[in-house]
């Protein structure tokens, strides 16, 4: 897994990219040289995955100053918008079908302990409280979820998940990020 300090290799920062909601280019133009939280789902059917998108709406329009999301998921441009239309509508997001930057970010598949631990259970039923659901499954069932914080090229955090339904502190995150950002 990436972690603070590394940088995104150059060939994925100068890879095109598609998906929703980008600026057309690559990995680069959608970053920019401020601060942004990529963030890489698991699959859009996963209960977690739905609440991931949820909490993070939520958070980004509080006062928790959360920097710019960029999320990446595993499926089709088409896919990527059915989902997000109903989840989160001006989000921006990378198709990743083939986990080329799961793969490259370190981002990688969990195992029986990661998807079926009490921790998981607890958290399934903390979600559905919440209104989420599963739903048809798509992409790696297996792929865990990954969290950064890069500014530009450099990764300056990174969320070390235990398990499928392990979530970092967003009102956190953004403070980081606020520290990260030059005064202006």
């Amino acid at each position: 897994m990436m972690r603070p300090g590394d940088r995104i290799p150059k060939e994925f920062l100068d890879e095109a990219v598609v998906g929703v909601n980008l600026v057309p280019g690559t990995l680069r133009d959608q970053l920019g040289p401020g601060v942004t939280l990529l963030v890489f789902l698991r699959h859009f059917g996963c209960i977690f995955c739905r609440e991931t998108l949820a909490d993070l709406r939520d958070a980004a329009s509080s006062e928790d100053g959360l920097p710019p999301v960029l999320f990446f998921f595993q499926g089709s441009p088409i896919e990527g918008k059915a989902t997000l239309r109903r989840d989160w509508p001006e989000a921006r997001a990378i198709a990743d079908p083939e986990a080329r930057f799961y793969e490259a970010f370190g981002v990688t598949r969990g195992g029986l302990v990661e998807m079926f631990r009490p921790a998981v259970w607890m958290a399934k039923r903390a979600a559905e409280a919440k209104g989420h659901r599963n739903g048809p499954r798509s992409g790696d069932i297996w792929r865990m979820p990954g969290m950064f914080l890069a500014r530009g090229e450099q990764i300056c955090w990174s969320h070390e998940y235990g398990h499928a339904a392990d979530h970092p502190d967003y009102a956190e995150i953004g403070r980081m990020a606020a520290e990260l950002e030059p005064a202006g």
